[in-house]
């Protein structure tokens, strides 16, 4: 689903309001409607209501400038994947978030894969329950 640079689901180069609300869930801080559309209109220097890689880039820029509110929903995107471009130059930010993604989708499937086991022990446990449960009734047509 994730595709490249961040949750771009249509693989069209840009982040678009639903796929920064996944994004924004996944990272722990969702955010409303209205509040997905502030955050978009905030770095969207082309106006065309999607953030491209250089807007991302932007966020960070702000965050560093202090131009962000800390609680708003760009200052906690900043925040929850820190990275400084000037540092790592644009190739390096591409790799954190490529990085970042796939560190996500990992801990996805681990938490997925404990979730099957803990159904599948569920799972057995209502099945051995079922057993005996028909083990007692078959026993009582005996007594």
């Amino acid at each position: 689903m994730q595709h490249g640079l961040w949750y771009d689901v249509g693989n069209d180069g840009y982040l678009d309001l639903a796929e920064l609300k996944i994004m924004m869930e996944k990272l722990g801080a969702p955010q409303t409607h209205l509040g997905l559309k502030g955050m978009i209109a905030e770095v969207d220097e082309d106006k065309d209501g999607k953030i491209s890689f250089r807007e991302f880039l932007l966020i960070y820029r702000k965050a560093r400038a202090g131009e962000l509110i800390s609680d708003s929903g760009l200052g906690q995107l900043a925040r929850l994947t820190e990275i400084n471009v000037d540092e790592v130059g644009v190739g390096g930010a591409k790799s954190f978030f490529e990085a970042k993604i796939e560190q996500q989708l990992r801990t996805n499937k681990f938490h997925d894969e404990i979730r099957q086991e803990q159904e599948e022990r569920r799972r057995m446990e209502e099945e051995r329950v079922l057993r005996r449960q028909q083990f007692q009734q078959r026993a009582a047509v005996f007594q």
